[in-house]
Protein backbone atom coordinates (compact mmCIF):
# COMPACT_ATOMS: atom_id res chain seq x y z
CA UNK A 1 0.00 0.00 0.00
CA UNK A 2 2.25 2.52 -1.60
CA UNK A 3 1.44 6.49 -0.16
CA UNK A 4 0.14 7.94 -3.09
CA UNK A 5 1.04 11.41 -2.80
CA UNK A 6 3.97 11.51 -5.53
CA UNK A 7 1.80 10.08 -7.79
CA UNK A 8 -1.23 12.84 -6.90
CA UNK A 9 1.82 15.68 -7.52
CA UNK A 10 2.24 14.41 -10.37
CA UNK A 11 -1.06 14.63 -11.92
CA UNK A 12 -1.66 18.07 -10.62
CA UNK A 13 1.92 19.29 -11.55
CA UNK A 14 0.64 18.15 -15.35
CA UNK A 15 -2.69 20.06 -15.12
CA UNK A 16 -4.53 16.62 -15.31
CA UNK A 17 -6.19 16.88 -11.87
CA UNK A 18 -9.53 17.85 -13.44
CA UNK A 19 -9.06 15.57 -16.05
CA UNK A 20 -7.57 12.08 -14.25
CA UNK A 21 -9.41 10.08 -11.57
CA UNK A 22 -6.63 8.14 -9.67
CA UNK A 23 -8.20 4.51 -8.44
CA UNK A 24 -5.28 2.61 -6.40
CA UNK A 25 -4.85 -0.02 -3.57
CA UNK A 26 -2.53 2.66 -2.38
CA UNK A 27 -3.29 5.22 0.34
CA UNK A 28 -3.35 8.71 0.48
CA UNK A 29 -2.15 11.63 3.03
CA UNK A 30 -4.21 14.44 3.87
CA UNK A 31 -1.81 16.76 0.77
CA UNK A 32 -3.53 15.00 -1.93
CA UNK A 33 -5.24 16.58 -4.69
CA UNK A 34 -7.43 15.68 -7.12
CA UNK A 35 -10.18 12.67 -7.96
CA UNK A 36 -8.24 10.01 -5.95
CA UNK A 37 -9.88 6.60 -4.82
CA UNK A 38 -7.66 4.45 -2.46
CA UNK A 39 -7.52 1.47 -0.81
CA UNK A 40 -9.28 0.00 -3.56
CA UNK A 41 -9.03 -4.24 -3.13
CA UNK A 42 -7.01 -5.80 -5.16
CA UNK A 43 -9.82 -6.92 -7.63
CA UNK A 44 -8.41 -6.69 -10.72
CA UNK A 45 -5.53 -9.03 -9.47
CA UNK A 46 -8.58 -11.51 -8.52
CA UNK A 47 -10.68 -11.33 -11.98
CA UNK A 48 -12.99 -8.70 -10.72
CA UNK A 49 -15.00 -6.12 -12.71
CA UNK A 50 -11.96 -3.96 -13.11
CA UNK A 51 -10.27 -6.37 -15.22
CA UNK A 52 -12.25 -6.00 -17.96
CA UNK A 53 -11.63 -2.30 -18.40
CA UNK A 54 -9.92 -1.71 -22.17
CA UNK A 55 -8.69 1.21 -23.48
CA UNK A 56 -10.77 3.09 -24.56
CA UNK A 57 -14.14 2.70 -22.45
CA UNK A 58 -15.86 5.38 -20.17
CA UNK A 59 -15.30 4.79 -16.43
CA UNK A 60 -18.11 7.17 -14.75
CA UNK A 61 -17.04 8.18 -10.88
CA UNK A 62 -19.65 9.32 -9.28
CA UNK A 63 -18.31 10.64 -5.82
CA UNK A 64 -21.48 11.20 -4.37
CA UNK A 65 -22.74 7.99 -4.29
CA UNK A 66 -19.71 6.61 -4.07
CA UNK A 67 -19.48 4.51 -7.11
CA UNK A 68 -17.52 3.63 -9.80
CA UNK A 69 -19.51 2.12 -13.17
CA UNK A 70 -17.75 1.23 -16.53
CA UNK A 71 -20.13 2.55 -19.36
CA UNK A 72 -20.35 -0.26 -21.26
CA UNK A 73 -23.70 -2.43 -22.89
CA UNK A 74 -25.00 -5.36 -20.57
CA UNK A 75 -23.81 -7.41 -23.84
CA UNK A 76 -20.48 -6.08 -23.87
CA UNK A 77 -20.13 -6.67 -20.19
CA UNK A 78 -20.83 -10.54 -20.81
CA UNK A 79 -18.88 -10.94 -23.47
CA UNK A 80 -15.77 -9.63 -21.74
CA UNK A 81 -16.59 -11.67 -18.78
CA UNK A 82 -16.37 -14.89 -20.36
CA UNK A 83 -12.82 -13.83 -21.58
CA UNK A 84 -10.04 -15.23 -20.19
CA UNK A 85 -8.15 -12.79 -18.34
CA UNK A 86 -4.18 -13.12 -17.54
CA UNK A 87 -3.34 -12.29 -14.11
CA UNK A 88 0.46 -12.30 -13.78
CA UNK A 89 1.84 -14.79 -11.51
CA UNK A 90 3.46 -13.56 -7.82
CA UNK A 91 6.57 -12.65 -7.60
CA UNK A 92 8.29 -15.29 -4.99
CA UNK A 93 9.24 -12.81 -1.74
CA UNK A 94 11.17 -13.69 1.25
CA UNK A 95 10.83 -12.00 4.71
CA UNK A 96 8.17 -9.76 6.13
CA UNK A 97 7.33 -9.61 2.54
CA UNK A 98 6.08 -12.91 2.27
CA UNK A 99 4.77 -12.83 5.60
CA UNK A 100 2.67 -9.94 4.97
CA UNK A 101 1.64 -11.67 1.55
CA UNK A 102 0.74 -14.93 3.46
CA UNK A 103 -0.82 -13.19 6.32
CA UNK A 104 -2.32 -9.73 5.18
CA UNK A 105 -5.98 -9.50 4.90
CA UNK A 106 -6.45 -6.66 1.73
CA UNK A 107 -6.79 -3.18 2.01
CA UNK A 108 -10.30 -2.89 1.77
CA UNK A 109 -9.95 -4.55 5.54
CA UNK A 110 -6.94 -2.84 6.88
CA UNK A 111 -4.11 -4.96 5.61
CA UNK A 112 -4.25 -6.50 8.88
CA UNK A 113 -2.44 -9.43 9.81
CA UNK A 114 -4.11 -12.76 10.38
CA UNK A 115 -2.97 -15.49 12.58
CA UNK A 116 -5.49 -17.03 11.58
CA UNK A 117 -3.48 -17.87 8.13
CA UNK A 118 -0.22 -18.83 9.96
CA UNK A 119 3.00 -19.65 8.64
CA UNK A 120 5.28 -18.16 10.63
CA UNK A 121 5.67 -18.51 14.57
CA UNK A 122 6.12 -14.93 16.53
Amino acid sequence: MREMLTTTTTIVGAGLDKDVALLTDGRFSGASRGCAIGHVSPEAAESGPIAIIEDGDIVEVNIPERRVDLLISMEEWQQRQNKPISVPEKEEVTGYLDRYQHQASSAMSGAILSLKKQKYVI
